[in-house]
């Protein structure tokens, strides 16, 4: 069936498992889009290929229209690049190191420790190609179609009503937002977001295996895919009119 989107969650520098969903998608052709919702990078050990392969690549596989949204992660080494941020380097849980080590061609290892050039490095994201901050620049902050619209975190409240992308004023907002209102009390058109996990969302609010809260979440009007890809989880994708979800763990795609 034509016209056709499949949004794609958070990749966190794990290429392997981007792999492993793509070859389970169904094939595509024009009339269809992919949408990739944001953080490419940090946690995983291959950064630098999952940009790599999204800038230059993943054209190549398939005639599908892509469509390749900024994630928080992304935004974040713009900032540090801008005026530093210490306080989002810093953490281990934030995955920077891994991204060093993947644009240096260094192995990396959970719970390895930062020498002193690589924090410097980090700190002032010098290891980042310049090329590759620009591209992170032109990374949209939301897109959408007659299906749904997707965005990397979600939509915020402007006191009255959730706000539609178009009417935010800062647009970085919808790409770290984290509040249990919008996934359990937003209705209106289809939001598909990542960034949080949804093994912290409320599973007695899925319409989707709420038995299994690693899995995906599908409320009344949004569903998340962030299913802890480089953190121990796995990629997920949803195709959408058809809600038909696809996963890089052993298994094949299930109907909603």
């Amino acid at each position: 069936m034509a016209g056709r989107s499949i949004a794609i969650g958070d990749v966190h520098g794990e290429l392997d498992e981007l792999g492993k969903l793509l070859v389970k998608l169904p094939p595509l052709d024009a009339d269809d889009t992919l949408v990739f919702l944001g953080d490419y990078v940090d946690r995983g050990r291959r950064s630098f290929e999952v940009v790599n392969f999204l800038r230059f690549t993943v054209h190549e596989t398939t005639p599908a229209k892509i469509v390749i949204l900024r994630g928080n992660h992304e935004d974040a080494w713009l900032r540090v690049a801008r005026r530093g941020w210490p306080e989002f380097v810093g953490p281990k849980n934030n995955g920077c190191l891994a991204t060093l080590r993947s644009y240096h061609g260094k192995p990396h290892a959970q719970g390895d420790v930062a020498s002193e050039a690589e924090l410097q490095a980090m700190l002032a994201a010098s290891f980042l190609p310049r090329d590759v901050l620009d591209w992170f620049e032109t990374l949209p902050h939301y897109y959408e179609d007659e299906h749904a619209i997707y965005v990397h975190a979600g939509l915020p409240h402007d006191g009255v009503d959730f706000q539609h992308p178009s009417e935010v004023e800062d647009p970085t907002v919808m790409l770290w937002i984290r509040t249990r209102a919008f996934f359990t009390d937003y209705r209106g058109k289809l939001v598909v977001v990542g960034h949080t996990s949804t093994s912290l969302l409320p599973p007695e609010h899925s319409r989707f295996t709420p038995e299994d809260p690693t899995d995906m979440w599908a409320g009344e009007s949004v569903v998340a895919i962030d299913t802890g890809c480089g953190k121990g989880g796995f990629l997920t994708a949803v195709e959408l009119p058809a809600q038909k979800v696809y996963e890089s763990r052993r298994g094949k795609g299930k109907p909603e």
